[in-house]
């Protein structure tokens, strides 16, 4: 019994499908399989080279026909990554950038994937247009643009995922709260990078990871991980485990908040994946 429940409690790790290139459907999904990893992160047009997914191509049988590739495969798409920019200043940008995201969300669950993610926008982006109140500004445009993703994500039954970068929107954890309570839809989750969130603030990280547990551990959805290393005064993020993040009490942390939760590794080659997920099982095997 205690070795079935070890396993039940097991974090479950991914990375991003274009670590692999970007490559034809099958020739990924076969790659794919040499590699100790669960599921992947999902940016379409960045890891698949033969279909056309833009804006308009997905339908269905399309979405469905991709799933069933990567199951075959033995690899779960757990996320659909679509990056846009909800803040772009020119609204007909942004207005073609949340039409795609609507119609990620729209066949997502026809890829198997439980959530749509993006980043949120430079939070310095309506700077030069008004340099006292231009974070409001920015403030109230991804407000805006969230509501309606929200709204979308409701009606097809998936999670609009949520990630916060020190130099962007939501650059803080009390931000993230803040959206979170400005428009208070369950369909939003956060994906939780704290080495994002910490950016160079290496000697904060820990009250850092920890107002974010606090503010909306409860809804965390996905983390991604890397780590920070520093070359002289120069910080930069690599991959994980062996730099100065404190990887370990962040894994126990967060086990101890989601048991068997995905988590992407990023800022990987593809050559290390093997090796640093055998080295973050052996930091953080189970919940304590």
């Amino acid at each position: 019994m205690l070795t079935l429940l070890k396993e039940r409690l097991l974090i479950r790790y991914g990375t991003l499908a274009h670590t692999f290139g970007c490559l034809p459907l099958k020739s990924l999904t076969a790659t794919l399989q040499n590699y100790d990893i669960d599921f992947v992160q999902l940016a379409l047009s960045k890891a698949i080279q033969d279909i056309d997914t833009s804006t308009g191509k997905l339908s269905p049988g399309l979405a469905s026909y991709i799933g069933e590739q990567f199951d075959k495969a033995g690899i779960r798409i757990g996320v659909l990554g679509c990056y846009i920019n909800p803040v772009h200043p020119d609204p007909v940008i942004r207005r073609a950038e949340i039409n795609r995201f609507k119609e990620h969300l729209r066949y997502a669950r026809q890829f198997g994937a439980p959530m749509v993610a993006t980043e949120t926008g430079a939070l310095t982006t309506f700077q030069a247009q008004d340099p006292i109140h231009y974070e409001a500004i920015g403030w109230d445009t991804l407000r805006a643009t969230v509501e309606e993703l929200a709204e979308e994500a409701e009606k097809w039954g998936v999670f609009l995922g949520l990630e916060g970068v020190c130099t962007h929107t939501l650059s803080t954890p009390d931000k993230m709260r803040r959206i979170l309570d400005e428009v208070p839809s369950s369909c939003i989750g956060v994906v939780l990078d704290p080495c994002n969130f910490i950016g160079t603030a290496a000697h904060l990280q820990d009250q850092i990871v920890d107002d974010s547990f606090r503010l909306f551990g409860d809804r965390i959805i996905l983390a991604h991980l890397k780590d920070i290393y520093q070359d002289g005064e120069k910080a930069y993020h690599g991959k994980a485990g062996s730099g100065v993040f404190h990887t370990e009490a962040f894994l126990r942390k967060l086990q101890g908040y989601k048991p068997m939760i995905d988590v992407s590794l990023e800022d990987i080659k593809d050559l290390e994946v093997n090796e640093t997920v055998a080295l973050l099982k052996k930091l953080a095997p189970i919940t304590q």
